[in-house]
C-alpha cells in the first residue's frame, strides 16, 4: 500500500486552483470557426515538467459536417496567429524528431457538445521555450502515425503563448 498521501496529482490539483500559470495562450477561431474560444495554461512544476490545462469551447460538434469527437491540439513554432493562422509553422520540434514524438504534440482534446478539458503533465519543454510559439487545434484527431504531422486537418483555432 502506499503510504506517502501527498502524490504528483495532489500538487497539480493544488497548482491547478490556486496558482499562477507561467505562460497562457487564448484561443481564438477562424472565419470558420468563430465561436471558438479557450484558454491553454502552463504552470511550471516542482518535477521538473509542465503541467498543462486546457480549457475550450465552440468546437464543432461531431453532428455537424466536418465535426469531430476528437482535436488534435500542437504547439506550433511561430505565435502569428493572423488570416487563417498559416504563418504559425511547423510543429516545435527543437530534437528533429518524428512525428509524435516532437516536443509539440499535445495530447489530443476530447470535444462533448462543443467543450473539451484537459490537464496532463509533460517534460518535453520549459515554459521558457515555448513562450512566443501558439497552440494550434486541429479539426480533426491527430493519427500519431502521419508524417510529418498526424494528418490532424485544417487549423480552427489559435492562441499565442505569452508570459504570464
Amino acid at each position: 500500500m502506499y503510504s506517502n498521501p501527498i502524490t504528483p496529482r495532489m500538487n497539480f490539483i493544488q497548482q491547478l486552483a490556486y496558482e499562477r500559470p507561467g505562460a497562457a495562450a487564448w484561443i481564438t477561431g477562424n472565419t470558420e470557426n468563430p465561436q471558438l474560444s479557450g484558454l491553454v495554461k502552463f504552470f511550471p512544476t516542482s518535477y521538473g515538467g509542465v503541467l498543462i490545462e486546457a480549457e475550450v469551447f465552440g468546437l464543432p460538434e461531431v453532428s455537424q459536417e466536418g465535426g469531430s469527437d476528437f482535436y488534435a491540439m500542437h504547439i506550433h513554432e511561430f505565435g502569428d496567429c493572423s488570416g487563417s493562422f498559416q504563418n504559425t509553422g511547423n510543429h516545435y520540434n527543437p530534437g528533429e524528431a518524428p512525428h509524435p514524438y516532437h516536443a509539440g504534440d499535445l495530447l489530443p482534446l476530447l470535444g462533448c457538445q462543443g467543450y473539451a478539458w484537459s490537464s496532463f503533465y509533460d517534460k518535453r519543454f520549459t515554459i521558457e521555450e515555448i513562450i512566443g510559439k501558439s497552440v494550434i487545434i486541429h479539426s480533426g484527431h491527430d493519427d500519431f502515425t502521419s508524417q510529418p504531422s498526424g494528418n490532424a486537418g485544417s487549423k480552427i483555432g489559435c492562441g499565442e503563448i505569452r508570459g504570464a
